[in-house]
């Protein structure tokens, strides 16, 4: 693909969607950390139902710690992996207490070495709390980087680096969000929506004809 369609691929999708933003809900840097270490292999929706009950009673690192690893399971029980997540959030939370003054860093070394963070939670937390360049590669970004031939990669380091060359840099900070958007909505794993597409006639899908 080259670069002048890279570039009217993401100018449209600023067009329909200029001011992209998670879906998961949030109100500071802490609370969207907690919320993505909750997300592994789950979804904003079903976060979203658990944090929205847990941000109200504890939302700074000494409340959630407060509560312990048995109480936070009350919680978040109702998504996936959550006796280890309550774990790691615990541990998290006394981390950021002893180590960062209960604020959350700024920088992928220190988000990186807190338990449950690994480099695609950084991602999204240094692009969507300090708006920071960075390409946080989930399935569905994985999926439409691939499918869409805008960064093809045989694995989630791989597309990452290629997106974070190959994306013009105006469209860098927001490319995150957009990919996710489209991968969640439009192109879907199994059928994608290719005919509601706003893309599909900049896409190299070689089948999409088969989903019109």
């Amino acid at each position: 693909m080259n670069k002048e369609k890279r570039i009217e691929i993401f100018s449209r999708f600023r067009d329909a969607n200029p001011k992209p933003e998670t879906e998961l809900n949030y109100n500071n840097p802490f609370e969207l950390l907690i919320a993505v270490i909750l997300s592994a292999q789950a979804t904003d929706v079903g976060v979203n139902k658990a944090t929205d009950k847990l941000y109200p009673v504890a939302n700074t690192p000494e409340a959630i710690l407060a509560l312990g690893v048995d109480g936070l399971k009350e919680y978040i029980k109702t998504i996936g992996l959550f006796n280890t997540k309550a774990e790691n959030v615990i541990k998290t939370c006394r981390m950021l207490i002893e180590k960062h003054d209960s604020v959350v860093p700024d920088n992928r070394e220190d988000l990186e070495a807190l338990p449950g963070v690994g480099r695609k939670t950084a991602n999204v937390v240094l692009n969507t709390a300090f708006g920071q360049p960075a390409m946080a590669v989930d399935t569905h970004i994985f999926r439409v980087s691939n499918r869409t031939g805008i960064a093809p990669g045989k694995n989630v380091l791989e597309v990452e680096k290629r997106l974070m060359r190959l994306v013009p840099k105006d469209f860098l900070l927001d490319a995150h969000h957009w990919l996710i958007l489209h991968g969640r909505y439009t192109c879907v794993a199994r059928k994608p929506r290719c005919g509601a597409c706003i893309i599909e006639d900049l896409c190299e899908f070689k089948d999409k004809n088969d989903y019109q």
